[in-house]
Parts: structure tokens; C-alpha cells; sequence
């Protein structure tokens, strides 16, 4: 017999006892179905042993890990189910490429038509899985066998992102016979796995999954076809430039064409913001941009780009950015836990921003504030600014298509512009890399430089601000006039070499220990490469410094 706490309650159970079995115990107590175990702070899935002495706590859907759990798995379930209705025969490729809202974005190639009927079939063979309760497989190989296993089966992507693991060994899951790798761990059979939907979008799937917040319900989708145009739009040109994921990235890296590869992405991006200003150029009463995206988009960068080539149109803009008008730190408002909720549009003085840009408009005199982010404090600092007839104002800040920031300004005028880091490169085919993650190390490599925090700070005040976004900004993006992505298929491999000092000084014993391990784990993935080739302009340059802009 041996003893362990679980749940805070000393249990006593026979060597060799299950996790799963102990789950079983504990799971009247939960509301949801348990999925994951905390065994002395370490992550563990559920067929692993109780240990002695061990402290056990229990994760559900309402957990990240255990969301994240929960969502791959039914992604396996979903690859067993198309492949088996299809025939591994008549596929080329299924890829999870992107997000929208809840949802996956799956594009399917091959000898097959896709049609309703064929979806119908899908969900149907996936939840008769569901009903099996068919165990959810773990194997380990090493990584030379994993090569050779992913070459037989046709998963290209993944027989080239493991030529450049430095890890020996590498966990494999299977559902009935159909193997795959993914980056996480599964939950223990697919009985678990009742709460999705399938069905059509564009020239792919949308695979609908719970959140958190509703672990057991699937919200009805809602299409957002400007977000799906500028992430397919990003899809095929990372493609084009022949780096639809990591190991395509390694291995640019190795056969030394970064410096390339960072030119033409620089390029297309040039060109995608002298397009946006040509938009506005070509309406002239348009003379309020409005630039709005969540933490990290590189807003301000983008904004003094765009000011630049709107110049080389004729106008004369004047780039602000709303952060300056933060309230004094100690009057900002906190959240449920008593952290400050920068997020909030209350953390803004919307009274005297409003008054600023209203008199702006006037052609009055106006000093601009500076925000001090050390400090915590508005500054003044002989910032004067008077606007002619002929100026514009291009102001950025994560509230901006929301009205209320600029209940003052007259609606006709504006040109409403959304931005984010909507990464367009993949682990592999089956396992995307989401978008905040690029944003939470752009950022957490940004406030070591600028803002004195800590990747631990960082990480810890992550979840108010992706809450933050859900309530302010992810509402409003479908109201652009125009949508820009701002990430580059090559920056990760650059923010490694910042990131990973400040990802390990997070000390083990701390809540925000997990985090920066999984960071450090997914960061692994990729060959590190030099800052030196980016140029001065690049919105990466507003996170690791070296900017030719003020940021």
C-alpha cells in the first residue's frame, strides 16, 4: 500500500493503483469529466501510477491543459474518422491550418469530392468512435524510428519537422490502428469526446469544439469571412514561400537562405501596407484611421509604416497612439484576482483623449501625452501638435473600433483598420501553432526590454489580458474596413534566442512554471536564428529593440 493526497485528502491505495482510478473516486466532486492529473506540480495523464507520497489534483475542460487536452484529442478523432470514411488511399493531405473563434479550419486535399454528404459521414463515423469508448493509444520510439514511421504513413511535414529534434524519443497516439504525433497530451479514450460538430466552410472544414467556459457546449458557429480571407490569404503565401511550418523554417535556416526568406517576407508586407494606404488615399474624407488588434500586433510599428506610405501618397499623418492616454497606474482598475487590468477601456482617460483629438480636428494646438510604462504615469513633455486641412490622424490602440473610445469623432470619417499576429506557420500538418502564443512571447520579450517585467509578470498577467480581448477587441474585428496580418513566417525562430533566457529564470516552484516549461518545450522545435538581416523597420524590431521608430 502506499499513500498520496489527493485533493487535498490523504488516500491510501495499492501499489500499482491508476490515476484513472483514483479520478473515478474523486470524480462526483467535479462538475465536469476529469481529464488530467497535477502530480507534485507535473502534468500526467490519467494511465500513469499513483505515486507514494504523491500530491494529486485533478484537471477538467475548465482547465487550459485539460481544454487543450480535449481539443487535439478530438482533432485525432477526427483525422481516424476522414481517413477511414475516405480511404487513406484516395488523401494526399487533411490540414489543420488555422482558427476562427472556436472552430478549426481543416482543408482536406485528395481524390475525393467534399460535400455534405461526405461531412455527414465523417461526424457520424466519429461519434459511433465516441460510443466504442476506443482507448486513446501512447507509444514511445525514437526519433529515427518516428522518421521513418511518419515517411510510411505520407506525413511529409512531420518526417521533416523530426530531421531537426534534438529530443531522442518521440510519443506517438493511435486510435484503433490510425497513428499520429501530437504536440500534448490525449485523454484516455474517445467516450470523452462527445461534445463537437462538422460541416462545410469556404473549401475546408470548421471543426467546432467547447471552451472553458462551456466545456459541454458547442456555440453555434459564426462565420467571419474577413478573418478566414486574411488567414487563407496567409496560408498560400507561406506556402509560396515554401515554409508552411517548422521544419520547412529549419530547414531554410539550414541551407542558409534566411537572409532571403526574411527579405521577401519584409517585402510582402511593404506591399501589403502600400495597398492600405492607397485605400485611404482614395477617399479623401476619410481622415481619422482608426488601428485596433490585441496585445502585441505590433500596432505601433504598423501605424508609422503606414504613415510612411501614406506620405509617399501625398497626406501628411500624424501617428498616435492611445496607450499614452492610460490613466496613472494607481488609479487603474484591477481584476477579480487584484491585478491591474490594463485591458479594460477604463485603464484609458477616453475624457481626455476625446477632448485632445476632438480640438485636433478643430485645428487647435494640442500637447500630447506620454505614458511612462517604468513610472506608471502620464508625462508631458512639450509634445506640441496643430493639424492643417490637409493632415490625418492615424491613431492605434487595442480599443479602436469600438466606439466608445471615440464616441467624439465623427463616424463617416474613419477608416477602421484590424490587426494581429495571426501565425501562418505550423508544427506540422495536424498541429497549428495558435496565434497567442506568437503574441505571448513577442510581448514577454518586449516587457523584459522595456517595461522591467519579468517573463513570470508576463505570463502571469497573460490570461486577463486574452480575456481582455474576448470581451473588447475579438467582437469588433469583422467591423474593419480592412484586416492585416502581422506576423512573420520566420520571427519565431528569431524571439527563441530572447524568449529562452526569460522563460527559464521562471523558478519552478511557481504557478507560471508550467507555462514557461510548455513555451520552452515548443520553442525546441525551432532552429535559432540572428536578429542582424531584419531590417530597421520590421515589426519584429518594436519587441527585441533596434527600431529606426519610437517603440
Amino acid at each position: 500500500m502506499i499513500q498520496a493526497t489527493v485533493e487535498g485528502q490523504k488516500r491510501e491505495y495499492l501499489e500499482g493503483t491508476l490515476l484513472l482510478e483514483a479520478a473515478e473516486e474523486f470524480q462526483p466532486q467535479f462538475e465536469h469529466q476529469i481529464l488530467l492529473a497535477f502530480v507534485n506540480g507535473k502534468l500526467q495523464e490519467l494511465h500513469k501510477k499513483v505515486k507514494a507520497d504523491a500530491e494529486i489534483t485533478f484537471l477538467t475542460a475548465e482547465d487550459g491543459p485539460g481544454m487543450d487536452s480535449y481539443r487535439r484529442s478530438v482533432t485525432l478523432l477526427m483525422m481516424k474518422a476522414f481517413y477511414e470514411v475516405v480511404g487513406s488511399e484516395h488523401i494526399r493531405e487533411v490540414s489543420v491550418d488555422f482558427s476562427i473563434g472556436d472552430g478549426l479550419y481543416i482543408e482536406p486535399d485528395g481524390d475525393f469530392e467534399l460535400n455534405q454528404q461526405l461531412v455527414d459521414r465523417v461526424k457520424e463515423q466519429m461519434h459511433d468512435y465516441v460510443k466504442e469508448s476506443i482507448p486513446i493509444m501512447k507509444r514511445s520510439i525514437n526519433t529515427h524510428e518516428a522518421v521513418e514511421l511518419f515517411h510510411k504513413h505520407g506525413m511529409y511535414d512531420k518526417e521533416r519537422l523530426f530531421k531537426f529534434r534534438r529530443v531522442s524519443r518521440v510519443n506517438i497516439y493511435s486510435i484503433g490502428g490510425f497513428e499520429d504525433y501530437y504536440y500534448g497530451y490525449m485523454v484516455q479514450n474517445t467516450s470523452y469526446l462527445k461534445y463537437f460538430d462538422l460541416m462545410l466552410y469556404h473549401h475546408g472544414l470548421i471543426l467546432m469544439l467547447p471552451n472553458k467556459a462551456n466545456p459541454t457546449c458547442v456555440a453555434e458557429f459564426q462565420p467571419k469571412d474577413k478573418l478566414y480571407q486574411v488567414l487563407h490569404e496567409s496560408e498560400d503565401w507561406a506556402r509560396k514561400l515554401e515554409v508552411p511550418n517548422v521544419g520547412a523554417l529549419n530547414e531554410q535556416i539550414t541551407r542558409g537562405r534566411m537572409n532571403e526568406l526574411i527579405l521577401v517576407q519584409e517585402a510582402l508586407m511593404e506591399k501589403k501596407i502600400g495597398d492600405i494606404a492607397e485605400m485611404i488615399a482614395s477617399q479623401p474624407n476619410k481622415k481619422i484611421v482608426m488601428i485596433a488588434g490585441p496585445s502585441s500586433s505590433g500596432k505601433t510599428t504598423f501605424s508609422h509604416r503606414l504613415s510612411i506610405q501614406l506620405r509617399a501618397k501625398g497626406l501628411k499623418p500624424h501617428p498616435i497612439a492611445v496607450d499614452n492616454y492610460f490613466v496613472n497606474r494607481v488609479d487603474s482598475p484591477k481584476d477579480e484576482h487584484g491585478n491591474y487590468n490594463y485591458e479594460a477601456l477604463e485603464c484609458l482617460d477616453v475624457k481626455q483623449f476625446n477632448q485632445d483629438m476632438t480640438d485636433l480636428i478643430a485645428g487647435k494646438t494640442v500637447q500630447l501625452p506620454v505614458y511612462n510604462f517604468i513610472s506608471g504615469e502620464r508625462e508631458y513633455r512639450g509634445d506640441f501638435l496643430t493639424l492643417g486641412p490637409e493632415d490625418i490622424l492615424v491613431i492605434e490602440g487595442i480599443h479602436c473600433l469600438n466606439e466608445k473610445l471615440s464616441y467624439s469623432l465623427p463616424k463617416e470619417r474613419k477608416f477602421k483598420i484590424y490587426i494581429s499576429a495571426l501565425t501562418q506557420l505550423n508544427v506540422d500538418e495536424h498541429n497549428r501553432i495558435p496565434t497567442t502564443d506568437g503574441r505571448l512571447l513577442r510581448r514577454m520579450v518586449r516587457d523584459v526590454r522595456t517595461r522591467g517585467a519579468s517573463a513570470q509578470a508576463t505570463i502571469r498577467m497573460w490570461p486577463s489580458v486574452r480575456r481582455g480581448e474576448e470581451e473588447n477587441i475579438f467582437p469588433y474585428q469583422e467591423e474593419a474596413d480592412v484586416m492585416f496580418n502581422s506576423a512573420l513566417v520566420y520571427e519565431l525562430a528569431v524571439l527563441k534566442q530572447y524568449a529562452e533566457p526569460a522563460l527559464f529564470s521562471v523558478p519552478r516552484d511557481s504557478e507560471e512554471y508550467l507555462e514557461a516549461k510548455r513555451m520552452l518545450k515548443f520553442l525546441d522545435y525551432f532552429l535559432g536564428v540572428s536578429s542582424e538581416d531584419i531590417p530597421k523597420n520590421s515589426i519584429v524590431r518594436e519587441f527585441i529593440g533596434g527600431s529606426c521608430f519610437k517603440v
